[in-house]
This record gives C-alpha cells, sequence and structure tokens, in this order.
C-alpha cells in the first residue's frame, strides 16, 4: 500500500506535462486577472495590500532571475511574504524569469513604465469569489506540491 492510498490522495503527475500545465495556467491566471483588475504587482504594493486585506488575496507569485539571487533584501521580503501565505493559507508559486512575466503583464496602465514584479498579487474582484479554471488548476498544482513538501513551488512559464 503507497502512502496515497493511505491518505486517499493521488500521486502527483510525474515529468514535465504537469509543470507545463502549471505554466500554462499561470500565463491565463495573470491574463485573466489583469483584464479584470484583480492585479496587484510589487512587493510593497503586495504588502500593503497583505496588510489591509488579506482574506482577498488568491493568489501569490514571486520572481526572481539569476542576478536577483544575491539581493539579501529582496530574499528576506520573499520570505516574509511566504511566511504571510503559509499562515494566511494563500497558495504561493516562484517563476524564475522575470521577464516572460512582464511580457505578460506589461508595463504599468497608469503611467505605462515599467513596474516591480517580483511579487505579483491575484485578489477576489467580489465578495462572492473568483471562480477561474486556471486558478482553480493552480490551486490543485499547490496543494499537490506541498503533498510532496514543496511548499513553494516553482513554475516554468510557457514560450
Amino acid at each position: 500500500m503507497t502512502l496515497e492510498e493511505i491518505h486517499g490522495q493521488q500521486p502527483m503527475p510525474a515529468g514535465n506535462d504537469w509543470m507545463q500545465g502549471a505554466g500554462t495556467a499561470l500565463h491565463e491566471l495573470l491574463v485573466s486577472a489583469q483584464r479584470r483588475g484583480c492585479l496587484t504587482a510589487g512587493v510593497y504594493e503586495s504588502a500593503k495590500l497583505m496588510n489591509v486585506d488579506p482574506d482577498n488575496v488568491a493568489f501569490c507569485v514571486l520572481a526572481a532571475d539569476q542576478e536577483d539571487e544575491g539581493d539579501i533584501a529582496l530574499q528576506i521580503h520573499f520570505t516574509l511574504i511566504q511566511a504571510f501565505c503559509c499562515e494566511n493559507d494563500i497558495d504561493i508559486v516562484r517563476v524564475n524569469d522575470v521577464a516572460k512575466l512582464a511580457t505578460i503583464v506589461g508595463p504599468s496602465e497608469d503611467s505605462g513604465e515599467p513596474r516591480d514584479l517580483h511579487c505579483i498579487l491575484i485578489t477576489n474582484p467580489n465578495e462572492e469569489g473568483w471562480k477561474d479554471p486556471a486558478l482553480e488548476k493552480l490551486n490543485l498544482f499547490c496543494e499537490e506540491s506541498r503533498n510532496v513538501n514543496d511548499w513553494v513551488p516553482t513554475i516554468t512559464l510557457p514560450e
């Protein structure tokens, strides 16, 4: 008997198909959230929103490139955001390509300038919640990742 059979869980799908599916779902979620006005970008903006209204946050994305790995201040912010998300049952993923995020999310609508994409929050647009198939796929992906002790899984965005 396997551990999955004992707990009544399905094993996590193997291979890149599962990861590619999560990457595609994240791409769809970001596009949909931006269209609905439910996307908050930036470490400081995200921290302010989580402090004021954590129940409204549906999903969190942390992004860092290779050169960001040496930024101690950014890593401290990531640690605090991860702890807050875990404490408030907010699913969270990492992305290792800020440039791909920038092509999906684009510049700030207000100023047209590039924005800080190291942290992106997806919020609920209304009181009864948001039923987006991509969000549901990502929630399942995060749940399956936690089952194998990967608390902040890394997702690769599609080309």
